[in-house]
């Protein structure tokens, strides 16, 4: 799964996630993207699945990249822990997504390929997102 190799601080604040993504908002690979309507946090987890669903909608064809990285740690304290001891460790990884963010983008298939392999990558997200082609 994706993680930062190493970071300057281990654990970071959790932050607000307002506004839209102005960068990365635009196909800069492929042919075809999967545009990000909502906002939340993507785990390391939920984007290994929806590149799992994409690249086997695709029978290993065409190509796929991740334009998301989850690079925000995220602490929690085990289960039936008291209160009080400082911030957990970190237990997971995960990346914001804000509005119009490109998440994946894929090349060398047809139009009604692409829209079955998104549709099977946006059943693994946790908000809504669309299929968008490349303004030539």
């Amino acid at each position: 799964m994706l993680e930062p190799k190493k970071r300057k601080y281990r654990k970071d604040f959790r932050g607000r996630r307002k506004g839209k993504a102005y960068r990365g908002s635009s196909i800069s690979f492929g042919e075809f993207g999967l545009k990000c309507l909502g906002r939340g946090w993507l785990s390391a987890r939920q984007i290994e699945a929806a590149r799992r669903a994409i690249t086997h909608a695709l029978k290993r064809g065409g190509k796929v990249w991740i334009r998301i990285f989850p690079d925000k740690p995220v602490s929690s304290r085990p289960a039936g822990q008291r209160m009080g001891g400082g911030k957990g460790d970190v237990d997971r990884y995960v990346a914001v997504a804000k509005p119009g963010r490109i998440l994946f983008e894929i090349a060398g298939v047809t139009e009604e390929l692409a829209v079955i392999a998104f549709k099977r990558a946006a059943a693994k997200l946790p908000f809504k997102v669309k299929l968008v082609r490349r303004e030539e």
